[in-house]
């Protein structure tokens, strides 16, 4: 992918956000340019103070009280310079970073307004390097470009109009050739975004790959891929050089390129203004006040010009952080959603003619039905990849159905928000997550504001209080997914007792047990069987010794129900049910 590849107009449309981005700071930057004003004001000043004063001492010594005077007005300029120069950093700063923080709240925020979906396709290393890396990038460019534009653009102007009314024809020296430098730049900057562009992107491809080197570490000694795995990186790395060095060749020949015109133009004011001089057109003073403007004139130039690389940069980081801040996010819950009470209303489930897959090109589940009465286990068996999790994504909305429609007691989940049918739910996942806290935190999880006798109690009959007990610190040891040193049995059952505490009105069981040891399983599974008790459960399971007393078996291939029934009746039908559990307990 080359830079020529980018849509033309992202640069644009990714500096008109940038400024609707700075609309709730417009009184720091209204004071911003203001101080950008006195600054230059001052600094236009001093020239004209030290041009007389020159004069003055061309005279003799008897000026020598003027001279004086000169001095102090100098020194008050340039202390009046420092203090709104101060002033215009502060204001800056406030800008820059309360924009960074902006963005940081909006992408937290957004992450969990965005479908499962996105997140399935996206790599988290990426995201993570778009919220963190790219927002950071662009805060220190564009602290940078503020720290120059203001004040530079007021100095250019400023001195112009200085030069014109003070001498037109030295004025036009400046005035001609500057559009080089313009020139230089535009042609620089054009293709130095393009490449910076190119080089984010590959940075958050590279993050992901580390971020997912260092999870599958074991696995990647355990196969001996360190050289396959190393040279993966080393490609990446290549790549992400090759984008950074051609934009950097790109933003490092502005620099050079607008000081040779800005030589020139400086060169232009002193043989001009020179020749004026003798022929009497100017004093010695104002020639040194004029040489003094050519340099403050052509200084912006030098520091805009050394600043682009990192401006583009900046541009280029923000294109992604909004990309995505604009991904499509979650339908909307509806505007007078239902109140649904599990508890009080019961928890039958209804599956009328639902169809969905993740791809419209492959179809997964079609013409699913199912009737669920409210207190009913429900254990869903069948091969890997049969729809057995996606079906169970439908009931909590982690998806939405392509076609037809699921009923929880009687009413549609679409018609409810999420939270409050997710609050009616306990989900426990194959796949555990601990966050980094406490390990009574990491329980305390499953109920807000939980005492923490609940939580011991909760840990207890989830079987997991004795091994707490043996950490370091007990309840009080910081965990994370890769620090405390816990087993993954141990994270499971950790994960059993957030919903053991919060003991909702219906649950999901995905392979909730996959990961304990045989004696453990027996124990949490008189433990959920105490709390399924009159709630509707569903379970999705591979061994079939822990669904034998479901009250409805559902046999799921290819995202079709093919047999249901309980046990028994699923055994004397002698079909795929009966197969898959010869497979397990038949042994010939």
């Amino acid at each position: 992918m080359s830079a020529k590849k980018l849509p033309r107009d992202l640069r644009r449309d990714t500096v008109k956000k940038i400024f609707v981005c700075l609309g709730p700071y417009k009184g720091r930057i209204t004071l911003s340019i203001l101080s950008a004003a006195v600054i230059v004001a001052v600094q236009l000043l001093i020239p004209v103070l030290t041009g007389k004063a020159i004069d003055l001492m061309i005279k003799g010594a008897t000026e020598f009280a003027g001279v004086l005077n000169y001095i102090i007005l100098i020194g008050i300029s340039a202390g009046v310079s420092a203090l709104f120069s101060w002033l215009l950093r502060i204001s800056n700063n406030r800008v820059v970073y309360g924009i960074s923080e902006d963005l940081r709240k909006k992408a937290s925020g957004k992450i969990n307004r965005l479908p499962l979906s996105y997140l399935d396709s996206h790599l988290s290393g990426d995201i993570v390097s778009r919220i963190i890396s790219d927002v950071e990038q662009f805060s220190d460019g564009l602290l940078l470009g503020f720290t120059q534009f203001f004040s530079g653009i007021l100095t250019i102007l400023g001195t112009l109009i200085f030069m014109l009314v003070t001498n037109i024809r030295i004025a036009l020296v400046v005035v001609l050739i500057t559009p080089v430098s313009l020139l230089v730049a535009a042609f620089i900057s054009k293709n130095t975004f393009g490449f910076f562009k190119l080089r984010n992107e590959i940075g958050g491809k590279q993050t992901a790959l580390v971020n997912e080197r260092i999870d599958g570490m074991k696995l990647v000694q355990d196969f001996g891929y360190e050289k396959v795995d190393m040279e993966q990186f080393e490609k990446i790395n290549k790549e992400y050089t090759d984008a950074t060095v051609k934009g950097v060749f790109f933003s490092s020949i502005t620099n050079p390129s607008v000081r040779f015109v800005n030589n020139l133009v400086y060169a232009g004011v002193g043989l001009t203004g020179a020749l004026s001089a003798i022929s009497g057109g100017i004093s010695i003073g104002q020639l040194s006040c004029f040489l003094s403007y050519a340099n403050q004139y052509t200084k912006p130039f030098n520091e805009i010009s050394g600043v682009v690389a990192e401006m583009q940069n900046a541009i280029s980081c923000a294109a992604r952080v909004f990309e995505f801040l604009e991904a499509e996010e979650m339908t909307e819950d509806p505007a007078d959603p239902y109140e649904l009470h599990i508890d009080e209303e019961g928890g039958d489930v209804t599956v009328e003619d639902v169809a969905f897959s993740y791809d419209p090109a492959r179809p997964l589940i079609e013409h699913f039905d199912l009737n669920v009465d409210a207190g009913e286990k429900i254990a869903i068996v069948g091969p890997t990849g049969c729809g057995k999790t996606t079906f169970i994504n439908l009931i909590m909305r982690f998806y939405d159905v392509d076609k037809g429609d699921i009923k929880v007691a009687g009413h549609s989940t679409r018609s409810m928000t999420r939270q409050n049918l997710r609050q009616n739910i306990g989900m426990v996942l194959q796949d555990t997550w601990i966050k980094h806290g406490t390990v009574a935190e990491n329980i305390g999880y499953g109920l807000k504001g939980a005492s923490m006798e609940d939580i011991i109690d909760a840990a207890k009959r989830a079987h997991c209080h004795s091994f707490i007990k043996r950490l370091p610190q007990g309840y009080d040891t910081e965990i994370s997914e890769t620090l405390g040193g816990l087993s993954q049995g141990q994270k499971q059952l950790l994960c059993i007792a957030r919903v053991m505490l919060r003991i909702p009105p219906m649950l999901i069981l995905d392979e909730a047990t996959s990961n304990i040891d045989t004696r453990t399983e027996i124990r949490i599974q008189k433990a959920f069987n105490a709390m399924m008790e009159g709630r509707t459960t569903f379970i999705v399971a591979h061994r079939l010794s822990t669904i034998r007393n479901a009250d409805l078996i559902i046999f799921m291939k290819d995202g079709k129900i093919m047999e249901q029934g309980t046990h028994e009746e699923l055994l004397a039908k002698g079909g795929l049910y009966r197969e898959l559990f010869d497979s397990q307990f038949v042994r010939t």
